[in-house]
């Protein structure tokens, strides 16, 4: 399809089986297609079945292009299909090709979500032209990086918004939209005409991104052939017919055919709708609030249930720190309890070992009484028995502090024993207030936010003669000055993202891989574009008669 959407044709013959049908390949932006069709289908039945298919109402925006002996042409709508095939290349620089790929990618896998769109989602899809890969020393992975970071930008945006940001910024291309006739002017100097939606250009045939000279349609009066030779008259009078020579009678014709269709829609723009473009306006507009409503609610359900996913999961941590903090509670009462009963048997035996200290303590004083008592009668037995008092005494003292020292063990081990009590009571505190808390808090709900006149154009033999309205022309001059102006100022922050990125793979560049049309368009961005088409549409006319000169 051309105009609003790019796409390719191809033909191939089936079987000998079915000799009497052949398929046609259509691929657009997002999808390819085959048709099978009848060897007497005219362009028009190929033409409807395409629209059909792609669910296209305006169709009087599209057409299927194709080329013939390297000249592009667009499909005939009265001729048989079978007797016209299409390949197209337009230069697209590396930094917009990122960009596009980018758009690409949100209209095929939606909003960016890092969980899902994993590093290398991106290593099967052909989404960069094979000329930019190689004029850099960069891995795929650094590519994907940098189409997923665009990538991640385009959020919120659906399908058909990213594929409507993806034609804007084609559309600015310079070889956009345009097709190329190699011409000859009076001197016999090789040019080429270029044909689009903006008007007529003039080429250097080694340059085909920035015109030499531009004809706006709303400048053009007329446009004739007779034989080889082409007329291109100005509006402007004091301006110079510019003629040209094609290299075949058919190439005028197809010049012809396609400045009558580029200025017929360049003119339908610019008309007030018709009753049933009326009707298709309102009815997608009431689409797009519809589409815009259901993603708003869309937007609520998923936050009110990534908000009961969050609510969930708190509540299910706070569920087994809580099973934790019993867990621990229980093991600390166990050692609690196990503490006590050994210090309380620990208390009992230093008790006991206490009571019986003392019992020997009184024992061993008996005896050094009983032994005092005792009469000795000679000096030795009364030196031996004074040895044997000293040493009971000393026995007895010795015991003594043992016994003390015991008892304030046994004092110590009890005051022990109080404290194992004291922390098996918090213990025991603690677990009845963690069996006893409410496992689910209450959930606050999360509120829902809630055509007039018609050029005339008369085929002679071999000559054929296109007029434009004069009204209508004076009349588009400064609505086509608004619109750019208008346009030129939604451009600039696109621009400047373009501007980032090419700054940012620069140094990555192999000068050595760089096509003619490379440095032609660097040369471009490195002038700020003044030479594009798109600024030389429109130039202030000099007074008085102005030459032509190609």
């Amino acid at each position: 399809m051309a105009g609003a959407i790019a796409s390719r044709m191809s033909f191939s013959s089936l079987k000998r089986k079915q000799p009497k049908t052949f398929t046609v390949r259509i691929v657009t932006m997002d999808a390819e297609m085959e048709f099978n069709c009848e060897m007497k289908w005219k362009g028009k039945d190929l033409f409807d079945l395409v629209c059909r298919t792609l669910g296209l109402r305006e169709t009087w925006f599209f057409g299927l292009q194709y080329t013939i002996k390297d000249t592009v042409a667009w499909l005939k709508m009265d001729k048989k299909v079978k007797k016209q095939i299409l390949d197209e290349k337009i230069y697209c620089p590396p930094e917009a090709s990122v960009l596009l790929a980018s758009y690409a990618v949100q209209a095929k896998y939606g909003d960016y979500d890092p969980s899902v769109h994993k590093r290398g989602f991106l290593a099967q899809e052909e989404l960069l032209p094979k000329r930019v890969i190689n004029l850099y020393q960069m891995t795929p992975e650094m590519w994907e990086e940098r189409i997923t970071a665009w990538y991640a930008e385009h959020r919120g945006r659906a399908r058909d918004e990213a594929e409507m940001e993806y034609l804007k910024i084609a559309q600015d291309l310079e070889m956009y939209g345009v097709n190329y006739f190699a011409i000859r002017n009076k001197k016999g100097t090789e040019l080429l005409l270029g044909v689009d939606a903006l008007g007529l250009h003039i080429y250097d045939p080694e340059n085909r991104l920035t015109p030499k000279i531009s004809f706006p349609w709303n400048e053009i009066r007329n446009i004739s052939y007779s034989d080889k030779e082409f007329t291109i008259k100005p509006l402007d009078k004091k301006i110079d017919v510019f003629k040209f020579n094609s290299s075949k009678l058919r190439v005028n014709k197809l010049i012809l055919q396609l400045c009558i269709g580029n200025h017929d829609l360049f003119m339908r723009r610019r008309k007030a709708d018709s009753l049933e473009v009326q009707q298709m306006k309102a009815q997608a507009r009431e689409e797009k609030a519809r589409k815009q409503m259901e993603r708003q609610r869309l937007a609520r359900e998923k936050q009110m249930r990534e908000e009961a996913e969050r609510t969930r999961d708190e509540l299910e941590r706070r569920l087994l720190q809580m099973k934790e903090e019993a867990t621990m509670a229980n093991e600390a009462l166990m050692r609690s309890e196990e503490t006590a009963d050994l210090l309380a048997e620990k208390a009992q035996i230093t008790e006991e070992e206490a009571k019986l200290l003392a019992q020997k303590a009184a024992e061993a004083e008996q005896e050094m009484q009983r032994i005092k008592a005792t009469a000795i009668r000679t000096e030795e037995e009364k030196r031996l028995m004074e040895q044997k008092v000293l040493e009971a005494e000393v026995l007895a003292l010795k015991m003594a502090e043992e016994s003390e020292r015991r008892a304030k063990e046994a004092d110590q081990l009890k005051q022990d024993l109080q404290e194992a009590r004291e922390a098996e009571r918090r213990a025991k505190q603690k677990l009845l207030e963690i069996t006893t808390k409410p496992t689910y808090p209450p959930m606050n709900p999360i509120p829902a936010p809630l055509p007039p006149d018609m050029p005339s154009f008369n085929l002679i033999g071999d000559s054929l003669s296109f007029d434009f309205k004069d009204t209508d022309m004076k009349r588009l001059s400064m609505e086509i000055e608004k619109e750019k102006v208008e346009y030129m100022e939604k451009s600039k922050h696109l621009q400047e993202q373009l501007n980032e990125l090419k700054t940012e793979i620069e140094a990555l560049k192999l000068k050595e891989r760089e096509t003619a049309l490379d440095i032609l368009h660097n040369e471009n961005s490195d002038r700020g574009g003044t030479s594009s088409k798109h600024n030389t549409i429109k130039k202030p006319q000099a007074q008085g008669r102005r030459p032509i000169c190609i």
